[in-house]
């Protein structure tokens, strides 16, 4: 019976507890006032990447029909019709990092002639063809090697021209038919010469990834060489595409200096890469009456999926494959639905793990090269000359290119009219010319590298320039800050990225989940744009919203923003003892602690690849990860500043490493931020990306998503903080940090010091040095945030 009466106990005791928590739980889970309850479960920051890239689905798949905004077409004649392109073919060449046409006077100096090829391998004579190899000069200080194949034709008759582009994975010397490693090239170089075209068949960055002869400093990427030019080009507003292109670009100029204007005129084709370097060649010269395409033509829509050195900025918010085309016409383009190039096998590192962009190579199916050809045609008017512009040509069963019908119907829409150049005599002894094709790649590479270091070194005084006409001689805050709106709009609209869409009715929903002695926390989750009903993803917020339980009635209390960095959750900058989160050393919950409020966002930078990929995604739209951030920013501080327990003028912003990043970005373009704290990432953040001598640089790391298209031109870190000032602006550095060295942090710092005491106001800023790693160390920050926001310190 006792035994009966203490089990019925028992339950009743257990039936008693299981309520009790129930209750305590329901009650944690109260919204905040003035907020819905928040309902969703699981992974909140992964939801929000998964809708995020739904999201940029949806923009993708939105941008086909927006691009006809940017074009202004003028079909009266072919004349009016190319003038009117120039507006675009002036923004293509920007997001290709081309210059403009007649960069080089091919009559100066620096053209060289090397000779011809020769011994066992032949030059040719006698099978109907010459040979011959030279050095052009495409940019200054940029060479690159290009192999010429004449007709063998009296020296002053001249030959029809062709501009022959390879795979990026094929010698020029295939081409020629003496590079027996390529048995199946086809020679094509030599079939058109003895055709009676003179060709010009330049060499590409290929895919190979040996590059200690350039990057002494790195360990060992195993990258593509096209990557690894990509990386350092792309932070500098130039691209490897777009080196190539400046070799097309050149080499036509040199091709039709020697000919009457009237007869200057040219053809390109390619296959694989050098298909690509065709169709954008063709549609930023006019000069280029035919151009073939051969394994490369197609919707662009999942160009985010291919490898990353076909990344071009922009790409999709103007020019698909098809806008190419009709920019192209009234020109001719012909397409073989070749089989495209393969992606390579991944290389083994042995010195630890790959470093390189995930991406595949994909051959269009024949339907998907039809349709892009067919929406091109929609594009232009259905009337000759226009509607004779495009040819498909199929490559037959192999699906191997440069076809026979492929080859035909290229010479046959080449006028037999065109002329070829006078080439000049030979001015030395044959020399280089026997080098093996490995030799002139690593050459090529090592001429993108110097070059693009050149920019790098140069890039300071071109900042300097692009920042002149802000105001800070007059040393007067407020006309400094007056100067700032052509700048702020440069860094959102041209280097990050701003969606058109406007920022939603918050819609906050929230439930508490903390309840401690001094404070209470709440989970929140904002509307924040593309969010549209019965359509999948869009653009929300969500964050940890610390309140102090001391707060009064009618008393508003100041707000640190504090945000995580890679991989981080809200979470990580609240509680001790999680993964990870040793770094932040509970900063958010001590702020609360002594009496701030506190909201730590997520930020989207999680999931690895998953995010990394959506970066991709937002590229070829002229879009960044940040331009996902800035909104959720500005909604969470538009929201924080609606509560009343908050003060909307004291809003601060505390990030450490990529949360660090995000304070050189945000508070530049949210001006409810009324301060800053940069931790654990400020740094010459330019070289950092693109230099290649530095174990520390994202040129050697596997965070592909850090480039940011000619940042290095216009906004380094010191520059970013220039649009934070004249408000507060502080840097944690700890000199056992990896990310950089205090040389580098202290250079840059320098530049921001300088500007505050311009402006006569040097007490808004300061750096702290502590003896420490990549960590918030919460003592001069703290007693900055106690400063600026006007709120009491705590006593010991």
């Amino acid at each position: 019976m006792l035994a009966r009466l203490s089990l019925v106990a028992i339950l009743f005791c257990l039936a008693n507890s299981a309520e009790a928590l129930a209750q305590e739980t329901a009650g944690l889970r109260r919204p905040l006032a003035g907020t819905k309850e928040l309902s969703w479960e699981g992974d909140l920051a992964a939801r929000m990447v998964d809708d995020l890239h739904a999201f940029a689905d949806r923009e993708t798949a939105a941008s086909v029909a927006r691009r006809a905004r940017h074009f202004k077409p003028n079909f009266a004649n072919a004349k009016a019709y190319q003038e009117g392109l120039e507006p675009n073919r002036a923004r293509l060449r920007k997001y290709l990092g081309v210059s403009a046409p007649g960069s080089i006077d091919v009559n100066a100096p620096g053209v060289g002639f090397l000779g011809e090829l020769r011994d066992d391998r032949g030059d040719g004579a006698g099978n109907g063809y010459t040979t011959s190899h030279y050095v052009l000069t495409a940019l200054p200080g940029f060479q690159t090697d290009v192999y010429i194949v004449r007709p063998e034709v009296p020296h002053d008759v001249l030959p029809p021209t062709i501009i022959l582009l390879p795979d990026a994975d094929e010698s020029p010397e295939a081409y020629l038919g003496v590079d027996e490693s390529q048995p199946d090239a086809a020679a094509v170089a030599v079939k058109l010469a003895q055709r009676g075209f003179c060709v010009a068949v330049p060499r590409l960055v290929n895919r190979d990834h040996t590059q200690s002869t350039v990057a002494k400093g790195l360990k060992k990427t195993m990258q593509p060489h096209r990557e690894f030019v990509y990386r350092q080009a792309f932070e500098m507003g130039r691209h490897v595409i777009g080196y190539e292109l400046e070799t097309i670009q050149t080499l036509t100029d040199y091709l039709t200096a020697f000919t009457p204007a009237e007869l200057q005129r040219i053809a390109v084709a390619g296959y694989g890469e050098g298909g690509l370097l065709a169709l954008y060649a063709a549609a930023l010269d006019p000069r280029i009456e035919v151009v073939g395409v051969s394994g490369y033509f197609g919707p662009r829509e999942a160009v985010w999926d291919e490898p990353i050195y076909r990344d071009v900025w922009g790409q999709l918010d103007e020019f698909g494959d098809a806008e190419l085309a009709m920019m192209i016409a009234p020109n001719r383009l012909i397409v073989e639905t070749s089989a495209g190039p393969q992606t390579p096998e991944p290389p083994k590192n042995p010195d630890g793990p790959l470093r390189v962009t995930p991406g595949t190579l994909k051959t269009p199916s024949l339907a998907a090269v039809r349709s892009e050809i067919d929406r091109a045609r929609r594009l232009l008017p259905k009337k000759k000359p226009w509607s004779e512009a495009f040819e498909v040509v199929e490559p037959g069963q192999s699906g191997k290119p440069w076809s026979d019908a492929f080859v035909d119907a290229f010479c046959k829409a080449y006028a037999p009219k065109v002329v070829a150049p006078r080439l000049p005599e030979q001015q030395e002894e044959s020399h280089g010319s026997q080098y093996p094709s490995a030799k002139w790649q690593e050459f090529l590479v090592g001429e993108h590298v110097a070059h693009t270091q050149a920019l790098l070194d140069e890039s300071e005084y071109v900042r300097k320039d692009y920042w002149k006409d802000a105001d800070r001689k007059s040393r007067d805050p407020q006309k400094w800050e007056a100067t700032l709106g052509k700048y702020r709009q440069a860094l959102y609209d041209d280097v990050l990225g701003r969606f058109e869409h406007s920022i939603l009715p918050h819609n906050a929903r929230s439930r508490q989940i903390y309840d401690t002695p001094k404070y209470r926390g709440y989970e929140v989750v904002l509307d924040v744009l593309g969010l549209e009903e019965g359509k999948s993803g869009g653009v929300w917020a969500y964050g940890i919203l610390l309140v102090p339980k001391d707060i009064k009635e009618g008393e508003r209390r100041p707000v640190v923003v504090c945000q995580h960095g890679l991989e981080g959750r809200p979470e990580d900058t609240i509680l001790p003892n999680l993964p990870g989160s040793n770094y932040y050393h509970s900063f958010a919950a001590r702020l609360a602690e002594q009496g701030f409020v506190t909201f730590s966002p997520q930020n989207p930078y999680i999931g690895k690849d998953r995010f990394r990929t959506l970066v991709r995604k937002l590229h070829p739209l002229k879009k960044t990860l940040w331009s996902v951030i800035v909104p959720q920013h500005e909604q969470i501080t538009a929201w924080l500043a609606e509560q009343k327990f908050v003060d909307p003028e004291r809003i601060a912003f505390y990030g450490l490493s990529y949360g660090g990043k995000t304070a050189m970005r945000v508070p530049a373009l949210v001006d409810r931020y009324c301060l800053s704290i940069c931790s654990g990432d400020f740094n010459e953040w330019v070289r950092k990306c693109t230099t290649v001598r530095d174990a520390f640089s994202y040129m050697g790391t596997h965070e592909y998503e850090m480039f940011e298209f000619d940042l290095g031109h216009t906004f380094n870190y010191a520059e970013m903080a220039y649009l934070i000032a004249p408000r507060p602006f502080m840097v944690e550095r700890g000199h056992r940090d990896g990310v950089g060295v205090d040389e580098w942090v202290s250079y840059e710092f320098a530049k921001v010091r300088m500007l505050y005491a311009d402006l006569k106001i040097p007490e808004r800023t300061e750096i702290e040095y502590f003896d420490g790693p990549h960590e918030i160390h919460a003592v001069g920050t703290f007693d900055f945030l106690h400063r600026h926001l006007k709120w009491p310190a705590p006593k010991d």
